[in-house]
């Protein structure tokens, strides 16, 4: 894992205002930021739901929103935020780490893409592909 660069940390601080403008407790508590290849950052916030399986990620909601936006540019790197819940102690929002889903959409829209995650030291970079070994695959080799 490498040590976040300005773009690095120009995305945390978008996906931190994405959530800090969006912040419901029980509802919004996630937020993420992408930059695509060309440049672009986009934002979104997860949707949460009474039927928890039909939540959706902050990190689907961005890359939803980038396709949507632009058309498929890539993902060259995203990160994803908590918001602490009112009655928590620390009320530090901090880099969380994508669910195994958010790592399998995000390894299909770019198996090249960067991904801000926790580290020991504070926030670091990795891949998706270090993050999601052996991906899924829907042929037969």
């Amino acid at each position: 894992m490498t040590k976040l660069s300005k773009d690095d940390q120009e995305l945390v601080r978008a996906a931190t205002e994405a959530i800090k403008s969006r912040y419901r407790d029980d509802w919004q508590e996630v937020g993420a930021a992408l930059r695509t290849r060309d440049g672009r950052i986009v934002t979104g916030v997860n949707i949460d739901a009474y039927i928890g399986r039909i939540a959706v990620c902050a990190e689907a909601v961005a890359v939803g929103r980038s396709i949507t936006e632009a058309g498929d540019k890539g993902i060259e790197t995203i990160v994803a935020v908590r918001h602490p819940k009112p009655a928590e102690k620390d009320q530090t929002i901090r880099v969380v780490s994508p669910c195994g889903i958010c790592r399998e959409l995000i390894c299909d829209y770019d198996p090249k893409a960067r991904v801000i995650v926790p580290g020991p030291e504070g926030p670091a970079v990795t891949t998706i592909g270090e993050l999601l070994p052996n991906k899924y695959n829907r042929g037969s080799g």
